[in-house]
């Protein structure tokens, strides 16, 4: 436990949490609602601070992140707790969880097994990163450090204060987005008000870091797959973010408290897709699809293959040094080399 840094006092002792966008007003001895933010005297308090829930090793490919380091070897760590209420939830076990449970660990030895392990980079991942922000911030300054990078994997509703503290250590973010943030869905599904927070955190990543940002969407079938919340979402980010962001439309698959659904089907993943390329999107991709041709990187100008994956491998590299396409010279949005070792002989048609 340690005391938080990102709060502020209010009146008859109570404290206002500016971690997310929740503002919990917190009175004595009450937990907020992500359930490891407590004020304990006047004085919000961490009670996840120096306690892992878990580690594991992933590709950096299934956060998902497929412009930054890619092939790179990722320490995923996580606390109990979330900002929000997701029914839908895989890792709810852990974000679900109100607590405090996990392994002891100073923020100076997240690095250290990282490294043990042959990572070139942290996620703070699987639970919502942004409610243990402070610990997170102090791991992330030991990484950088030692050469490694810092990726959050968000919901993004987050504060500007959030963004300033992620600012000092933060290098990727990819933020999901669920049913396209349309109201309805977040409503009943989430537990929150709407989606503004999230654009204005994007807002103010764009405004006031560096941070190399992509999008997620989870699509849920029947209440969360409305095409035209898609077409806005996707002009938003074209707008507001470039043409060069990635989107990935993720097929969502029955969890926790919506076990009667069905799988997304994978001609509703497409028309999403497809939306987001008629909006001007040049990296679009299709998630949880193992094999389908859209979890591919093409070549905005000659549409040909450049990098070619199945799954979270990479089964194909055709860009040169510089990261520009092998085919047609044109530069193609990717930050860092190719951490992973693969095939350059093959040849795959174009998809468009």
């Amino acid at each position: 436990m340690k005391e938080a840094e990102l709060y502020i006092p209010i009146a008859n002792g109570r404290v206002m949490c500016t971690a997310c966008a929740r503002h919990c007003q917190v009175g004595e001895g009450q937990i907020g609602l992500c359930g490891i933010r407590q004020n304990i005297g006047g004085k919000l308090q961490l009670l996840s601070y120096g306690k892992l829930f878990t580690g594991h090793i992933d590709p950096i490919e299934k956060k998902p992140v497929t412009h930054y380091h890619p092939g790179s070897r990722i320490f995923s760590v996580a606390t109990s707790g979330c900002s929000w209420l997701c029914r839908y939830c895989q890792n709810w076990d852990i974000s679900q969880r109100r607590k405090i449970e996990g392994f002891d660990i100073e923020p100076v030895q997240v690095p250290r097994l990282a490294q043990a392990q042959e990572c070139q980079g942290i996620a703070y991942t699987y639970n919502e990163p942004s409610i243990f922000i402070e610990f997170a911030r102090d791991i992330g300054v030991e990484a950088h450090r030692k050469g490694m990078f810092n990726i959050f994997v968000s919901n993004g509703y987050d504060t500007p204060e959030s963004v300033a503290m992620m600012s000092q250590f933060l290098d990727c973010i990819t933020v999901d987005f669920k049913g396209s943030g349309e109201t309805n869905f977040v409503r009943k599904y989430i537990g929150i008000p709407n989606a503004d927070p999230i654009f204005d955190t994007l807002d103010e990543i764009r405004k006031k870091t560096k941070i190399h940002v992509e999008i997620t969407d989870l699509i849920v079938p029947q209440v969360g797959d409305n095409l035209e919340q898609a077409r806005k979402l996707s002009k938003w980010v074209y707008d507001h973010l470039g043409p060069e962001t990635p989107i990935h439309f993720l097929r969502f698959h029955p969890d926790y408290k919506m076990m009667e659904f069905p799988n997304t089907p994978v001609e509703t993943l497409e028309k999403h897709h497809k939306i987001a390329k008629e909006e001007g999107l040049d990296y679009a991709y299709l998630g949880n699809v193992p094999g389908h041709p859209l979890e591919h990187t093409y070549c905005p100008e000659c549409k040909k293959v450049v990098v070619e994956r199945y799954g979270y491998d990479i089964t194909g590299w055709f860009l040169d040094s510089k990261n520009n396409c092998r085919f047609c010279g044109h530069p193609i949005s990717i930050e860092g080399k190719l951490a992973a070792t693969v095939s350059e002989e093959r040849y795959l048609p174009a998809y468009f």
